[in-house]
């Protein structure tokens, strides 16, 4: 219940804050720019981009996890 109860909490606090994920370059050609949609757009792609390799990872570790958990148990 504690472990839940923190990743909950990590969850929350994690989305809670405004991510630029742009880099350098492409915030600098964009922001040069009249409409600031595009970089907001760009931003956007990025930071769902991004998402699939920590729900990857996050699926792998869960599942070690659960293994080790299940070999404990039996043991």
């Amino acid at each position: 219940m504690r472990t839940r109860n923190l990743l909950s909490a990590f969850f929350i606090l994690a989305l809670s804050f405004d991510a630029e994920a742009q880099c350098a370059m492409c915030r600098a050609v964009l922001e040069s720019g009249e409409s600031q949609s595009a970089a907001e757009g760009i931003n956007d792609g990025i930071m769902y981009l991004m998402i699939f390799p920590y729900l990857l990872m996050a699926g792998i570790a869960y599942f070690i996890w659960k293994s080790r958990k299940k070999a404990r148990t039996e043991e």
